[in-house]
């Protein structure tokens, strides 16, 4: 199929990638040009405006956008939405407020421009394993981008098959399904990212409990020197709380059992506190997740060792960077 992706940083670059590694044809816009050079050379269609992506794709064409939520996004969306015409589709495939989601779509149906929303989840890992994808937006335009979100999507892979799936939606065991009309997608997405910080609390809590176990404020008797890197290992394999989250702890142990590199300043990207007011409109209890969240408040005053180890997470499954003193002000 034909596709443009506009935004070709970390995430829309893969993404484009992986889409022409199976054969499809995609048009590339970013403000950088070096970025729309980089692509062009591994076989994308460039183009210089958002005027050019449109003249590139016949109809019905179909627009990724690939950029940060807020005003990146919506100015984009607004611009191709003067540009597109009926039939064809806008993708926001970032971490978009879901509720903006429904404002879109409905702004967008007079003209009967299709709106779908990806909530993408794989971070810089996604061109060699796949991204996981919810999707929200009409059925009839989900399923006519079927093959561009199979092709992203992980496939079945070696993961064992769950039992008593038999007459489901085959789409979700191959990493992707349809959630729901527009702002389904990024609402499921959004609650995927509150419940992985709660994950990630979890585990930086425990390690950080395991190397506390050395503490001089402990009877001698008392202390173990724990290896730290060995535990993530042994971990990873049978047991209970094995993840990919704690395959990326145990990469980065292994790579430096101190996490010197690390501050242990770690941010939030907006999906965990939209996830606890949703906890608060539907009046669900939401311990873990609002304590997770409030952890990473309080990792900007001081840090510990189970910040350090959040800060690695991050880096190595979204390859993110811990922001300089004052950026969270």
């Amino acid at each position: 199929m034909e596709i443009a992706i506009v935004g070709l940083g970390r995430m829309g670059g893969n993404i484009a990638r992986r889409l022409m590694k199976h054969g499809h044809s995609v048009v590339a816009f970013d403000r950088s040009e070096e970025a729309v050079r980089t692509l062009a050379d591994a076989g994308s269609r460039p183009a210089k405006s958002l005027k050019e992506v449109i003249a590139a794709l016949k109809a019905p064409r179909a627009v990724w956008v690939m950029l940060p939520a807020g005003a990146p996004t919506e100015t984009t969306i607004e611009a191709l939405a003067d540009l597109l015409a009926p039939g064809d589709v806008i993708i926001d495939g970032g971490n978009t407020f879901y509720k903006d989601d429904i404002r879109r779509a409905k702004a967008l149906a007079p003209k009967s421009i299709h709106y779908i929303d990806v909530g993408t989840s794989g971070g810089v890992w996604g061109l060699e394993r796949g991204y996981c994808m919810m999707i929200g937006g009409p059925k009839e335009a989900v399923n006519r981008l079927d093959p561009i979100f199979e092709a992203l999507a992980p496939g079945l892979g070696e993961i064992p098959r769950t039992p008593n799936r038999a007459g489901r939606d085959p789409r979700a065991e191959k990493g992707y399904i349809h959630a729901g009309p527009a702002g389904a997608g990024h609402f499921v997405k959004m609650v995927h990212n509150g419940i992985e910080y709660g994950l990630m609390q979890a585990y930086a809590e425990g390690f950080d409990i395991l190397r506390g176990k050395a503490g001089s404020a402990l009877p001698a008797d008392a202390r173990f020197d724990l290896d730290l890197a060995d535990i993530a290992e042994v971990w990873r394999r049978g047991s209970v709380i094995s993840s990919w989250l704690l395959d990326l702890t145990a990469m980065a142990l292994a790579e430096n059992p101190t996490l010197s590199e690390f501050e242990g300043d770690v941010s939030d990207s907006g999906e965990g506190r939209w996830t606890i007011e949703a906890a608060i409109e539907e009046a669900i209890p939401a311990d873990v997740l609002s304590a997770a969240l409030y952890a990473r408040f309080r990792s900007r005053i001081g840090h510990r060792f189970g910040e350090k180890l959040l800060s690695a997470m991050r880096n190595k499954f979204g390859g993110h960077v811990e922001p300089k003193t004052g950026d969270n002000a």
